[in-house]
């Protein structure tokens, strides 16, 4: 993929659906997708690779690390069936960005209005850690996005591995980083050729549960979004 390659966001996301570029992820996603957990043995996993989801139109675009193995790869949309998810939509929906605080299902009529939302691997990985190949594999389908998204002015980039992946998908996209470089911190955002990249800690459920992320620390991340917007 050399950039451009595609003519729409629904290209692109067919693509990423269709990928088989990792087979250790692939290999993964499918074999939980088979065993399923107790919990969910009557459901339909999704186990492919997730797409963006949210708004066409998106000024505010969303970067989190990957799909949790009986969250998206149950369910096929990003951050949704898991405790990442119900922190993350509920913040959104705060923030006035969704029509409602959930997310469990493709279909349960969740909308984004003014953000949309990727990922630096696509694919579930066995203990929540791609290998530094499978990232260089997936940022393609970030650049693209980035590209393809051309309302985007804001950049929320969830943990420092989604932070550093931002910053690689933009110097392919010709913005370079800035000397010093800049630094993952919660909170700080960063001006990049046109773009605000605010770094905020990921919300999954061990930082959201010890404390290090809470309701109101997340919900200063959209208000200095909404304020980038604003500028």
């Amino acid at each position: 993929m050399t950039g451009g390659e595609f003519a729409s966001l629904n290209q692109l996301n067919a693509a990423i659906i269709a990928c088989e570029k990792c087979p250790r992820l692939r290999k993964y996603c499918k074999a939980i997708a088979r065993e399923k957990r107790r919990a969910f043995r009557d459901q339909t996993y999704w186990g492919k690779p997730l797409p963006g989801f949210g708004d066409p139109s998106a000024r505010v675009l969303i970067v989190g690390l990957a799909p949790a193995a009986h969250g998206g790869n149950r369910t096929g949309r990003m951050f949704t069936g898991d405790r990442s998810g119900d922190f993350l939509y509920a913040a959104l929906h705060r923030a006035g960005f969704a029509n409602q605080p959930t997310s469990i299902a493709r279909d349960d009529g969740l909308q984004l209005t003014g953000v949309c939302i990727a990922a630096a691997a696509r694919c579930a990985p066995p203990d929540n850690k791609p290998t530094p190949e499978e990232f260089n594999n997936c940022r393609p389908y970030l650049i693209e996005e980035l590209r393809l998204l051309k309302h985007a002015r804001v950049i929320i980039a969830l943990g420092k591995i989604a932070f550093d992946n931002v910053l690689l998908a933009l110097n392919d996209r010709g913005i370079a980083t800035p000397r010093p470089r800049p630094a993952f911190r919660h909170d700080v955002a960063y001006q990049l050729d046109g773009y605000t990249l605010i770094a905020s800690y990921h919300p999954s459920q061990r930082n959201t549960q010890t404390g290090l992320l809470t309701p109101a620390m997340f919900d200063k991340i959209f208000k200095r979004a909404k304020l980038s917007l604003a500028n």
